[in-house]
């Protein structure tokens, strides 16, 4: 362990540090990081919900009626399924503090610069919610960004400035200050949706979420494209996409089919004809959610030191016991974290091989269930194939993810540690000067 961690201090580190301290990225990483609190609510309504238990589900439509799911869905929605609007406020108030700017003002630009690219429906004017959410995030970060450029630099100009008499209380004439760059900008966002619409695109969230689709048209049952998913799913979630949801309806669209066609051959008696289905996604490479992040906190329990690390850890057992990791991945964060990129990307192809080799060779049975996402790993290994090898092999796929993790929750604990360290000598330094 020595030598790989010496390596990677050596050659791996630096570079890390210099992309993780870029201010736009700490900008994107601080807004996550923000609405922690809410994803783990979103995260606890979405397990009270799907908790995969057949006896909890019959108890509890028994003792609150049919629609009990009703309380979940509603903690959904003030949380999961508005996250595009709640990270473009917090990423735009990081970043523009970050130039000693008002970052309230900006937020709220933002926000309503977002707010201009939806279309909403034709018949009651509604936002989608299914672009409120993770799958709004890309247009909304770049709305952040972009927006918070222009506003910072637009405030910085005196020309630009309404300044009000004395007297005037400070929150009116923090108002009025930023009165015209707020225009500039929200003006600047209406010219893009009206072009956007003239050359035919009239929905921008839509025609990204296709684009980002396009790259796995023509998915098939073998080893490359299994691969291809995986790193495409995982690089997604990266950039702080949700990589599942955005690639999801096409994933969906070549691999439910086949898990289908399992399902008919086996209840046939027929040869089981794939090896690559959703459920050998599920229970073999996505345990504890993408990244397989189950792993992560098992890692963190075995090398990590530092309390803030373990405590997240604490926290996000539960829900990724279940497969649910939004709160590692925003709160550790894993989110623009170039520490955990290589973990984090590697690991699910590295299980995605694994998994493929065991099956192909016969050593472990093809897919022939479907379970509830939520279903715990091992467990979903066991249900999916009928066999003890499905959960030996969910539990080997295990001990891989954590081996893999330790040297970076090592790494990353060093990196912050150096950091800290780096802070407190700054201060101290312009203190005693």
């Amino acid at each position: 362990m020595g030598p790989i961690i010496a390596f990677l201090e050596k050659y791996f580190v630096p570079v890390a540090g210099r992309i993780g301290s870029q201010r736009h990225l700490v900008a994107i990483r601080d807004g996550f990081v923000a609405i922690m609190p809410l994803i783990m609510v979103g995260a606890m309504a979405v397990l009270l919900n799907s908790f995969p238990i057949e006896f909890y589900q019959k108890a509890m439509v028994s003792i609150f009626g049919e629609g009990w799911k009703s309380f979940g869905v509603n903690l959904w929605n003030g949380t999961f399924a508005i996250m595009a609007l709640l990270v473009t406020f917090s990423t735009s108030y990081n970043l523009a503090k970050s130039y000693q700017a008002d970052g309230l003002a900006a937020g709220l630009v933002s926000f309503g610069s977002l707010l201009m690219l939806y279309t909403a429906s034709e018949k009651d004017w509604a936002l989608p919610f299914g672009f409120l959410g993770a799958q709004g995030l890309f247009v909304a970060l770049f709305v952040a960004l972009v927006a918070t450029e222009v506003f910072v630099r637009l405030a910085g100009n005196p020309k630009l400035i309404i300044k009000m008499p004395d007297g005037v209380p400070p929150a009116v004439a923090k108002s009025f200050a930023s009165l015209i760059p707020s225009v500039i900008v929200l003006t600047l966002f209406c010219l893009i949706k009206v072009l956007t619409v003239t050359v035919g695109i009239p929905n921008i969230h839509d025609a990204i979420f296709k684009a980002i689709q396009a790259p796995i048209a023509g998915l098939a049952d073998h080893i490359g494209s299994a691969m291809l998913v995986a790193f495409l799913v995982h690089i997604l979630w990266f950039f702080g996409l949700h990589g599942t949801n955005i690639l999801g309806p096409l994933l969906n669209a070549v691999y439910l089919p086949a898990i289908n066609d399992n399902v008919a051959a086996f209840q046939a008696g027929l040869p089981v004809p794939h090896i690559v289905t959703m459920p050998f996604f599920d229970a073999f490479v996505w345990m504890g959610g993408a990244g397989c992040t189950i792993g992560l906190v098992a890692a963190i329990f075995i090398a990590g030191k530092r309390k803030s690390n373990r405590n997240i850890a604490q926290l996000s057992a539960g829900p990724v016991a279940f497969n649910i990791n939004e709160p590692m991945m925003f709160g550790m964060p894993i989110v623009l974290n170039p520490i955990y990129l290589i973990p984090f990307v590697l690991t699910p192809i590295i299980l995605t091989i694994t998994t493929y080799v065991a099956i192909s060779s016969g050593i472990v049975p093809r897919t022939v269930a479907m379970v509830p996402w939520t279903t715990p790993p091992v467990i979903g290994g066991f249900l999916v194939t009928g066999s003890i090898m499905g959960a030996l092999l969910s539990l080997i796929n295990l001990a891989i993810a954590v081996v893999l993790y330790i040297p970076f929750v090592i790494l990353g604990e060093r990196h912050e540690a150096k950091a800290e360290q780096q802070t407190v000598q700054s201060v101290g330094a312009n203190i005693r000067g």
